[in-house]
């Protein structure tokens, strides 16, 4: 158990990806890899500690990895070079900096984006302070399809989606959606809170791991 075990597995999984699709990014096939993984264990209970305690997010990540749902996960949130490089302008790093990354090619905006809106897998907001809205984009990679948003809130935190269905009518086509959060005032002080996001069409579940930090 544990990154020791993970490590190997996930590049194994990952090889396994990269020759079903050749085509996807890197990003794409992280993404399928992290939002087909489930949380239960092999008897089918949460996933739980070594002390017995029901695990979270902190411990296994996005969860038990299934290669074959990976192959065909529906949607996948994408990342380009681009995203990342605009992720460094908002942590602090400026276009000088980036140089080198980018063959000078890159710009910082004059405002980066918050760092929550990096277009990963998951969600996490290390200091939220009242309200914050996040932005992710997934793209298609299956069939046409309606998908619809369910989610459970992490506990103290108001959570929306909006909009709460995408219609895809192609492969390849990216929808955007916003997911917003709002602390409850009379709930903080509790750390770390868990929730989760799922987007389906019936076939296919693609589930995003939800963490939040609710400051004031």
């Amino acid at each position: 158990s544990g990154t020791s075990m993970a490590c190997p597995h996930v590049s194994g999984v990952m090889g396994l990806l990269k020759a079903a699709h050749p085509n996807w990014s890197p990003a794409m096939m992280r993404s399928a890899v992290m939002t087909t993984a489930r949380t239960q264990d092999n008897t089918g209970a949460p996933m739980r500690e070594m002390d017995g305690k029901e695990a979270t997010p902190f411990a296994y990540g996005s969860g038990n990895v299934h290669p074959n749902r990976a192959v065909d996960p529906g949607l996948v949130y994408d990342i380009t070079p681009n995203g990342y490089f605009t992720f460094l302008c908002s942590l602090g790093f400026s276009t000088k900096d980036l140089s080198r990354l980018s063959s000078g090619k890159f710009t910082c905006p004059a405002k980066p984006p918050p760092m929550e809106d990096l277009n990963y897998p998951s969600i996490a907001v290390p200091a939220l302070r009242h309200r914050m809205t996040i932005k992710r984009r997934l793209k298609n990679v299956g069939r046409p399809g309606t998908y619809r948003a369910s989610w459970r809130a992490p506990f103290g935190v108001n959570m929306t989606v909006d909009p709460t269905v995408l219609i895809f009518e192609k492969a390849g086509e990216e929808k955007e959606f916003k997911v917003k959060v709002a602390s409850e005032k009379d709930k903080l002080g509790r750390g770390y809170v868990f929730g989760k996001l799922v987007w389906s069409d019936g076939t296919h579940y693609v589930r995003s791991p939800i963490v939040v930090n609710a400051l004031d």
